[in-house]
């Protein structure tokens, strides 16, 4: 048998502000935005040589959902995302503004510092040993 993890929901107050951070600012590619009417959109965001795993934008529904904006692991790192080249996508992110929480260190997996997104979940932006 094989599986694997395909998406992962994100919840998000604005379809269109997310779109515009995780393309503008993380350089990920739009894959698809459709309508599905009554204000809802399938969006699919995913990084840059990105095979497998991908983000849905899912827009908040109700006060429970907004309530998890930002904070849908409880404040744990929620995403990883790995790089081939650390120090150029850090550089690049400080200079796009994006808020680094904790800074760059070695670790015995590879090298690490954790951001924030639009709505405060904490990601590792990581280069494997």
């Amino acid at each position: 048998m094989k599986q694997s993890i395909a998406r992962v929901a994100l919840v998000v107050k604005d379809y269109d502000k997310a779109i515009k951070f995780y393309t503008e600012k993380l350089d990920f590619l739009l894959v698809e935005d459709t309508n599905m009417g009554e204000g809802k959109r399938w969006v699919i965001i995913a990084p840059q040589g990105s095979k497998e795993c991908s983000l849905v934008l899912a827009k908040a529904d109700d006060e429970k959902q907004e309530a998890s904006i930002g904070n849908q692991t409880g404040g744990r790192v929620f995403l990883f995302l790995y790089t081939d080249d650390f120090w150029r996508d850090y550089y690049k992110m400080m200079e796009r503004e994006i808020k680094f929480v904790r800074s760059p260190e070695k670790m015995p997996y590879g090298m690490v510092a954790v951001f924030e997104d639009l709505y405060g979940n904490l990601w590792d932006l990581l280069e494997p040993k």
